[in-house]
């Protein structure tokens, strides 16, 4: 790598984290870096990462975005998206979170795969995945986005992580006494009303199986004890101080956190 894209992507790591420390989101990456690229974007991911589990923070996982061939073909993108799940994102269930540490909020139901075995890829599939996998979880994502009032492009969402903020499970069930994880549906609810539904149609272990062949192209793999968030099942709703979000997915269980 030439020495002046180093320090770009140094620079661009250093902004994303300072807005996130300040709560001050800043203008996308894209519009002073026109050659911003995924490479450049899952690097400047990387040095993020990196730079927090040198403070102490440690990898648990991923989640995937545009686990769906359909919305990939739509936005003209070949391949599953990933960001990094870090032990400082995660959340207790029923419990609290203070919504002035994002910039602005989101709420996104998604199903929670737990592994007791690893995986690589590039070749990995369905029935690896569903061995590989210890249980599963009902799951909130807490989305933000760091860019001001999200002028984004798909690189520099890549860059800010994806969007991954903040991560609440619910009780885990083992994969033998799991229902039919594709006929699963969620109603998504703040302060007790619905906003959202989704669900039904898309096996959650085929996106996980999509993501660990993804990361094979960065010579990243999942191992023992990592989860996976396997896609938003509705779209993501904004929440505030004094509201509680609840995401409700059957005979999977249901998960809340509260915003103060």
């Amino acid at each position: 790598m030439r020495p002046a894209a180093a320090r770009r992507r140094t620079e661009a790591a250093r902004l994303l984290r300072d807005a996130e420390r300040r709560t001050a989101p800043v203008e996308p990456l894209s519009a002073t870096w026109p050659a911003l690229d995924l490479a450049d974007a899952y690097a400047v991911q990387q040095d993020d990462v990196a730079r927090r589990v040198a403070s102490g923070a440690s990898v648990i996982g991923y989640t995937t975005g545009l686990a769906s061939a359909p919305i990939r073909e739509l936005l003209g993108v070949d391949q599953p998206r990933f960001r990094h799940l870090l032990d400082d994102m995660v959340h207790r269930d029923g419990g609290t979170v203070r919504a002035a540490r994002y910039c602005a909020p989101r709420i996104e139901p998604e199903i929670c795969f737990r592994l007791a075995r690893p995986l690589r890829g590039p070749d990995v599939t369905l029935s690896d995945v569903l061995t590989a996998t210890d249980s599963v979880a009902p799951a909130l994502e807490i989305i933000d986005s760091r860019v001001r009032d999200r002028r984004i492009t798909p690189t520099d969402t890549v860059a800010d992580n994806a969007g991954s903020a903040g991560l609440i499970c619910g009780p885990f069930t083992p994969m033998a006494h799991a229902p039919d994880l594709a006929a699963v549906h969620v109603d998504l609810l703040v302060d007790g009303n619905r906003v959202a539904t989704g669900g039904g149609g898309q096996a959650p272990a085929d996106a996980v199986a999509r993501l660990v062949n993804a990361l094979a192209a960065h010579g990243e793999g999942l191992g023992p004890g990592h989860v996976i968030l396997t896609g938003a099942m509705t779209t993501a709703s904004f929440v505030g101080v004094g509201q509680k979000a609840e995401a409700r997915f059957g005979a999977l269980g249901s998960v809340s956190v509260s915003f103060i």
